[in-house]
């Protein structure tokens, strides 16, 4: 089997819940050794958070997956120390607390520096390290509004909505991960030291929010709510079917437009001058849409799919996850694994993601139990005796 393209790249995973340990999932998933600490008696909170299985979270297996588990008493001296010599053997340390949290245990990036000339601090949090507002608790829904997603995100005639996913921190996960391997490479090939990755949430979704900074800087122009249109593109909308379905239409292109008016039997507007570009098709977006749904509206979400698929134009559906499982694409991409929680017990989680020809990532075990890895990790990376593992574990250090 090809060893996975982050093989020798080790990783200290300090933090919990999403935004930082989705980071370090992503760089499990590619082959990096994840080192997690976690509180001794109860662990990251992910492990009991939404569905549960046998008393564990559902979402636990695929985040921790390929993650090894230690636990460690961070308020105790002996922990941080402990703490500090895991700093000391790997290439990135990985933390999402409040800032000054890492100060106050002795693990400042100046501190690690000193152990570890080489290291990468990547340091998650909802405002970001400098800052009048970087010593505030930041969570992702709160970040999402200070970032400006909420507040485009609905209709315009209701208050602002989220999506059904905490999108800010797995976003703000991504950004790290990008971080950390762009602070490798300069390391590693380019000959540089290591360095302070500062990735704020709220940056991480307002580095998401397209042209909307220059359009209100040069014109004043603020964009607003918009359900399920896009501002600016047309048409571009959810629209609702006989069979009480939806279907999703992209035919903001030209050439598109044209070839999906014609499909809903409006040849007018298909040849109309003043629609043959999208600036046009914004002036008249009510009118366009109102066709469109004068036409879904007639028909069983099937035979809409059936024709706008054969008329090229880009559709879908709605899809739920029971939907999800069911889609041939999904399946004959590979897209869900399954992995067997204990003896004739399996479950699908995602597949590892994107997907690399060569050395692609994958799942060698799921999120693993609480301390699972703390004599491997305690003996076998730090030289720690089978007697002093025990000691600590007596004074609940471990």
């Amino acid at each position: 089997m090809t060893d996975k393209p982050l093989k020798g790249l080790k990783v200290l995973e300090m933090g919990q819940l999403l935004a930082g340990p989705f980071c370090a999932s992503l760089l499990a998933g590619f082959g990096a050794e994840v080192i997690k600490i976690e509180k001794t008696k109860t662990g990251d909170p992910l492990r009991v958070w939404r569905k549960l299985h046998k008393g564990t979270s559902l979402w636990w297996l695929s985040m921790a997956r390929n993650k090894k588990s230690v636990t460690l008493d961070m308020r105790n001296p002996k922990g941080q120390e402990i703490a500090r010599q895991l700093a000391s053997k790997v290439d990135i340390v990985l933390e999402n607390f409040k800032p000054g949290t890492m100060e106050k245990w002795g693990m400042g990036y100046e501190d690690l520096k000193a152990v570890n000339p080489g290291v990468i601090m990547v340091r998650v949090s909802g405002y970001g390290q400098t800052g009048p507002h970087s010593s505030r608790p930041g969570y992702a829904n709160v970040a999402e509004g200070v970032g400006g997603i909420r507040y485009t995100s609905g209709y315009p005639d209701r208050p602002p909505v989220r999506a059904g996913i905490s999108i800010g921190d797995t976003l703000a996960g991504l950004h790290a991960a990008l971080g950390a391997l762009t602070a490798v490479y300069h390391r590693d090939v380019n000959g540089g030291k290591g360095q302070v990755v500062d990735v704020a949430i709220y940056e991480s979704i307002f580095n998401m929010m397209e042209s909307t900074l220059a359009e209100y800087d040069k014109l004043g122009h603020i964009r607003e709510r918009s359900g399920a249109k896009l501002e600016g593109i047309v048409p571009t909308s959810t629209y609702p079917t006989k069979d009480n379905k939806f279907i999703i239409i992209g035919g903001n292109g030209d050439s598109i437009y044209k070839r999906l008016m014609h499909t809903c039997e409006r040849p007018d507007l298909a040849e109309d001058e003043k629609l043959k570009d999208n600036a046009g098709r914004v002036q008249f977006e009510e009118m366009i849409d109102e066709a469109i749904a004068e036409w879904t509206m007639q028909h069983d979400y099937e035979y809409l799919y059936e024709k706008l698929v054969e008329a090229q134009v880009p559709c879908g559906p709605v899809y739920s996850i029971a939907d999800i499982v069911k889609d041939p694409q999904y399946n004959a991409r590979g897209i869900f694994e399954e992995v067997e929680i204990e003896e004739g017990d399996t479950v699908k989680i995602p597949s590892v993601l994107p997907k690399l020809s060569e050395t692609p990532g994958g799942t060698d075990w799921i999120g693993p139990k609480l301390g699972e890895h703390n004599e491997e990790v305690f003996g076998n990376l730090l030289g720690m005796s089978k007697s002093e593992i025990e000691e600590l574990r007596k004074e609940e250090v471990i």
